[in-house]
């Protein structure tokens, strides 16, 4: 059993992006061989590039106010609490809507983190 606290984990590298951090809290080095629990958090005005991969993710929102932006650009609100499925794929964005840090869990297959 592994037990962490979110403050304790080391940023992740995210060079290119603005305004986004990234930590990876369960992943590989913690033996989990099949998933990886990441947390992002996205500054206000920031987002994610928009794009698409071949695994799935399971997402779950946890401070701020931010939007999901799908392959033609509409944007879905999504605030703490709430929990999103994009399936393999599917163009996707996250955005910070609000004036406060726009934070999410990012539950990955081991494919998907490097």
């Amino acid at each position: 059993m592994i037990i962490k606290r979110l403050k304790d984990v080391p940023f992740a590298d995210t060079s290119g992006l603005d305004k986004v951090t990234k930590k990876i809290v369960i992943g590989p080095s913690d033996g989990s061989e099949e998933i990886v629990l990441r947390y992002f958090s996205v500054g206000p005005g920031g987002a994610s590039p928009q794009h698409t991969h071949g695994f799935p993710h399971l997402v779950k929102i946890e401070a701020g106010e931010g939007a999901v932006v799908d392959d033609k650009g509409q944007e879905h609100s999504v605030a703490k609490g709430d929990y999103v499925y994009i399936k393999d794929n599917e163009i996707h964005q996250f955005r910070n809507k609000g004036p406060d840090p726009f934070d999410f869990i990012c539950i990955v297959p081991r494919r998907g983190e490097g």
